[in-house]
């Protein structure tokens, strides 16, 4: 599967790196700067087409919310915690929400499509979103960039002893799981608090 992508990087390296970005986009992005580091990519344009497509996809969860509201309360309704947590968020913090939200695992699609459902600016968030890819996008690549090689040692590392990467990894994912998890309980608890008052 890492030599097909890989690969794909290789050949099509900014259209995947385009709409990988649009979904998800951390791994597509380090990857794009370690493939700057050995030459196989530029690292202006990575940034470049990784920020349009984090951009972009923001965009449509932004807008899929503001026009399809009754798909999202019919089609999404096991999501309705999230987007609960979404509009507390946005109402307690402001723009900074639309800024940071695409570092919160498990929260990147579901907070452009709660921000959509309110009455927040469409202008104002595409403004503070492109802002966010830019900078979201040059804080990933460039780091990968500049230490392509230890990256590339530490990929070889794993592929020799991935019997020990894979309970590393999941006990790193788990524990952020956990974490967000407990954030989640508190603030629909204060927010049950608020309600009762």
């Amino acid at each position: 599967m890492e030599h097909i992508f890989i690969d794909w990087l290789k050949e099509y390296g900014y259209i995947v790196l385009f709409v990988w970005s649009m979904f998800e986009g951390e791994m597509g992005l380090i990857m794009a700067g370690i493939l700057s580091h050995t030459g196989d990519m530029s690292i202006a344009i990575s940034i470049i087409v990784a920020a349009l497509g984090g951009f972009i996809g923001d965009q449509i969860y932004f807008y899929i919310g503001r026009y399809n509201k009754n798909y999202i309360y019919t089609k999404l309704h096991s999501q309705r915690r999230k987007f609960a947590i979404a509009h507390l968020l946005l109402k307690k913090y402001g723009w900074p929400i639309v800024f940071i939200q695409r570092y919160m695992y498990g929260m990147r699609t579901v907070i452009p499509m709660a921000i959509g459902l309110t009455k927040y600016s469409a202008r104002e968030f595409a403004f503070i979103n492109f802002i966010s890819a830019l900078f979201w996008a040059s804080m990933t690549i460039i780091p990968a960039y500049y230490f392509g090689e230890e990256l590339l040692k530490v990929l070889a590392w794993i592929k020799l002893h991935w019997y020990l990467a894979i309970p590393l990894v999941l006990t790193i994912f788990g524990s952020i799981a956990f974490i967000f998890n407990r954030i989640e309980k508190k603030l629909l608890e204060k927010r049950r608090d608020r309600q009762t008052c």
